[in-house]
């Protein structure tokens, strides 16, 4: 009987972690448990303050058959950029100590967190361990952080760069969430051999968020416990992060302060949550409520309670990064309100589903008219609205569909042989000379 190919998984966030790309990557490694033995490298929880108690500086444990490694980490201040350094820096050291002690990986998954680091201990690992190394990239940087302009260190962002296209060009595989972020890879390598890509949408458990009716008792007790009930809700669930522009985004409740039947409802943890509560208790904008991450088997109903979503993008964004949570709002079936720059992946899922309206970022009147239009329509319509991005979602944006894709690609990587759908630059280039 042939041997399982390894492959170690360096991914910072893991299961029982409430980051986004915890619960993907918990999910992908469940699935594909089955096809390859998987060892996890993450950090002890504590992405939204959950606590632990481990004192030890690496805790062996399992989650079904897979091997998690947790890295005990100095506590963040997301609001500190010395503790996010000292945070970063101490996993970073970590994670390559223990990625170097696990024996016989055959492949080394890394993602972009922490930012241009994680992707490097992929390369550092392929080159001390002959490893293969696919690096899935979830947030370009440092073009994330140049678009809020996170420093007016230029020096930092050239070196950032230079090391970050490295990665991907040392890479067996690189993999992108968007479309729109296959054309910032291609970008970066204008003139020069591009990287060996795929694109691979994320998702959400389709089969545990579906739509359900405000009137169902686990929504309606939701809705009365915070005062919500028989208010048009505009929800905000997720990261309250730096790359969203929510520090305006704010300021459009004041202008519905003499509308008292719409509440803007803020659900999630994140960098700016504190500065956003802030300018809600100044203004003594009643019309504003914030809650903290819901239980994820709680989210088909937290997400059912909303009349409408806002996903948004801080401007510069576009092909930079993904926001994840609209796969989770299409399999709820809610209308979208998408705050995003024309061309970018979530704009085209919006526009292609016909599941909501889409605003440029900074555009803070049109935010505002946009929320008049979709208050202002029939239940009927605005339901009919959400339910085309459910279809949309069934048809094209599966769980199975792109686990598949990572199965794959993996499988491809590990065995050295072709992948049937990967971007190969040689091709690439030959298209561009015939132009």
């Amino acid at each position: 009987m042939l041997r399982k190919k390894k492959i170690t998984f360096v991914i910072n966030y893991f299961y029982p972690d409430l980051a986004a790309t915890s619960q993907l990557m918990t999910e992908l490694t469940g699935y594909l448990q089955k096809d390859f033995t998987i060892t996890v490298i993450a950090a002890q929880p504590g992405y939204a303050g959950e606590n632990h108690q481990s004192k030890k500086l690496f805790e062996e444990g399992y989650v079904e058959t897979i091997k998690v490694v947790r890295i005990k980490l100095p506590e963040v201040n997301k609001n500190s950029k010395v503790s996010r350094l000292k945070y970063i820096s101490s996993y970073f050291f970590l994670a390559n100590i223990a990625l170097l002690k696990e024996k016989g990986t055959d492949v080394i998954f890394t993602i972009s967190q922490p930012p241009v680091l994680g992707g490097l201990i992929g390369t550092i690992g392929k080159l001390l361990k002959r490893s293969k190394h696919v690096y899935s990239i979830h947030d370009f940087n440092p073009e994330q952080a140049q678009a809020v302009a996170y420093t007016n260190n230029q020096s930092v962002f050239k070196i950032a760069k230079i090391i970050d296209k490295l990665n991907c060009s040392y890479a067996d595989q690189v993999l992108v969430v968007g479309e729109d972020m296959a054309e910032t890879l291609r970008g970066r390598f204008e003139d020069e051999t591009v990287p060996n890509y795929t694109v691979i949408s994320n998702w959400t458990d389709e089969d545990a968020i579906v739509p359900i009716e405000k009137s169902e008792p686990t929504i309606r007790g939701f809705l009365e416990t915070h005062g919500l009930k028989d208010k048009f809700i505009v929800m905000y669930s997720g990261n309250l992060g730096l790359y969203y522009d929510l520090e305006n985004l704010i300021q459009v409740a004041d202008k519905f302060r003499e509308q008292p039947n719409i509440v803007f409802l803020f659900i999630g943890e994140g960098a700016v949550k504190e500065r956003i509560q802030r300018y809600a208790a100044e203004k003594n904008l009643e019309n504003v409520k914030f809650l903290p991450y819901q239980p994820k088997e709680f989210l088909k109903y937290s997400l059912n309670s909303a009349d409408v979503h806002l996903v948004v993008n801080q401007k510069g964004i576009k092909g930079v990064s993904v926001p994840s949570k609209i796969y989770g709002v299409m399999a709820a079936g809610k209308p979208v309100l998408g705050v995003l720059e024309q061309g970018s992946e979530v704009q085209r899922l919006i526009f292609e589903s016909g599941a909501g309206v889409v605003i440029e970022p900074q555009n803070y009147e049109g935010v505002i008219h946009a929320i008049h239009y979709l208050h202002s329509l029939d239940p009927g319509e605005l339901k009919s609205m959400g339910l085309k991005g459910r279809a949309y979602l069934e048809k094209n944006l599966t769980r199975a569909t792109s686990i598949n894709k990572y199965r794959q690609v993996l499988q491809a990587v590990a065995d050295n042989s072709p992948l049937e759908h990967s971007f190969q630059p040689k091709q690439y280039k030959e298209v561009v000379h015939k132009k």
